[in-house]
């Protein structure tokens, strides 16, 4: 097996810092390719969290102006990541999420501070770092996006580049003027190249000049082909279909194991899920849910969003309610929801319960806990939460699009796939779809051997990263042989 060196290029990175499935995707995907023969890196930003992990950090590079300000390369790891980290105070020493203020606006600078991580990327791609020359770079979202467009401007010889779409609505839009400031030459400013509607998107930078384009799912990669899936970039992934894959995410199920999970009141096992139950008593205590074995635990973890369909779900609650269900959420994002989710909570106690904002603990319980989790997005580029449902035996109710699709099994579906059952999917993504769905899933939760044979099909499903990393490995290869 030939070794393969890559620099993974990431805004994100659980567990240094997360705010979605980007960083559990960066975090994971690293450890399980040494299987595979590939050593990679993670280039990140220095926020003030990753700077404290990494305190004993080896500085490779200084330079007095980096974007603004002086500025470091270091070299270090954690939790058996290998990283460069970019420390420049003045870009990313700063408080909470990564991406917008305290008040829940974008940074305004967000384009040089993501500029920047790519401008190194490139840079180390070039031999910045002589211990590490990369064989390829990939580049994770719109933050990353310049790095193959540094890397086609630098005209020099160069790595091979992958350019990974988690969610193409996330496309770093800015104005055009900015192109001076971060290095790049102004004939970039054209609708063949970096131009976008007036701006520049640097996620669409990354999908022009990259070799290779993934996104996390089969049926998503086909959907963003689309004009409505592509955002306004689905004629250029059209173009580039031939270079364009989707591999499905995996979990880090050393993290998810509900034998051994030091966040959830009960563990168990595979081959017993009694204790299942107690979780679930334990669940229904800290949402303030009457106690009931009977009533069917629906289970929510996301964001708060239209994208997640979350407004279908609140349509959908005289159905839980009438059919003797209840619902225990967790997530925070839109304001309107958040209050209509909290009024509905306040209206119906004992049968739904809400927790705005996000807390990794409890996470682990709604898994371990709720009968069924429901993910009714109208668009998910993979989704992690049915996954990791799968494997604590709650039954995944989702709807039919991106990875949601490539994922789960319908109940009325496991003949003709010679797959066995996992859980529920409804289409097309509207309330009375999902209500008719929750309906269903209501009557097979009665039938406790049809119940329990979903939950053991979803146990026995695969959804670590064994195979998809191997399937990052062969991309990586092919892409080096097409080079040599």
């Amino acid at each position: 097996m030939t070794p393969v060196r890559v620099l993974a290029v990431a805004s994100e990175v659980y567990p240094l810092v997360k705010t979605g499935g980007l960083a559990d995707v960066a975090g994971a995907l690293p450890v399980a390719l040494k299987a595979h023969g590939v050593e990679m890196r993670t280039l990140m930003p220095g926020y003030p969290d990753v700077m404290r992990l990494v305190s004993g950090a080896e500085e490779l590079r200084s330079w007095p102006d980096y974007f603004g300000g002086p500025g470091r390369l270091l070299a270090g790891s954690y939790d058996g990541l290998d990283l460069f980290v970019l420390d420049v105070p003045h870009l990313y020493a700063r408080p909470g999420n990564p991406y917008v203020t305290t008040e829940g606006i974008d940074w305004p600078d967000n384009g040089v501070r993501f500029a920047a991580l790519s401008r190194v990327a490139a840079d180390i791609g070039h031999g910045l770092v002589p211990a590490f020359v990369p064989d390829i770079v990939h580049a994770h979202d719109w933050q990353a996006g310049l790095a193959p467009a540094y890397l086609h401007y630098d005209d020099r010889p160069r790595p091979g580049t992958v350019m990974t779409i988690h969610n193409m609505a996330y496309q770093g839009k800015f104005a055009p003027e900015l192109i001076g400031s971060i290095g790049l030459p102004w004939r970039a400013f054209n609708a063949d190249e970096v131009e976008y509607f007036g701006g520049i998107s640097f996620l669409k930078a990354g999908l022009r000049f990259a070799d290779r384009i993934t996104t996390v799912s089969p049926t998503y990669a086909k959907e963003i082909q689309s004009d409505e899936g592509g955002m306004g970039l689905g004629g250029l992934l059209r173009e580039r279909s031939s270079v364009l894959s989707g591999i499905l995410n995996g979990i880090d199920i050393s993290v998810w194991n509900p034998q051994e999970d030091p966040h959830i009141a009960y563990r168990f096992g595979a081959q017993d899920l009694t204790f299942r139950a107690a979780n679930k008593a334990v669940l229904q205590q800290q949402f303030n849910l009457d106690s009931s074995d009977e009533a069917p635990l629906l289970g929510v973890i996301s964001r708060l969003s239209w994208q997640k369909g979350l407004d279908l779900l609140l349509e959908a609650i005289p159905t839980i309610l009438r059919e003797g269900m209840q619902l225990a959420l967790l997530g925070s994002g839109d304001r309107d929801l958040q209050d209509r989710y909290q009024a509905a909570a306040r209206a119906n106690p004992g049968r739904i319960g809400v927790v705005i904002g996000y807390d990794e603990i409890l996470a682990h319980l709604i898994q371990a806990g709720s009968d069924a989790l429901v993910v009714p997005s109208r668009f998910e580029p993979c989704g992690l939460t049915q996954l990791c449902a799968l494997r604590y035996g709650a039954v995944p109710i989702v709807s039919r699009v991106g990875g949601l699709e490539d994922t789960i099994v319908d109940i009325g579906e496991a003949d003709a796939s010679g797959h066995d059952a996992t859980g529920f999917k409804f289409g097309p993504v509207t309330a009375d779809a999902l209500a008719g769905t929750l309906r269903k899933a209501n009557t097979v939760f009665h039938d406790k051997l049809t119940w329990r044979r979903l939950q053991r099909s979803g146990l026995a499903t695969d959804v670590s990263w064994r195979n998809r990393a191997g399937d990052y490995a062969a991309l990586y290869r092919r892409l080096l042989a097409a080079r040599a």
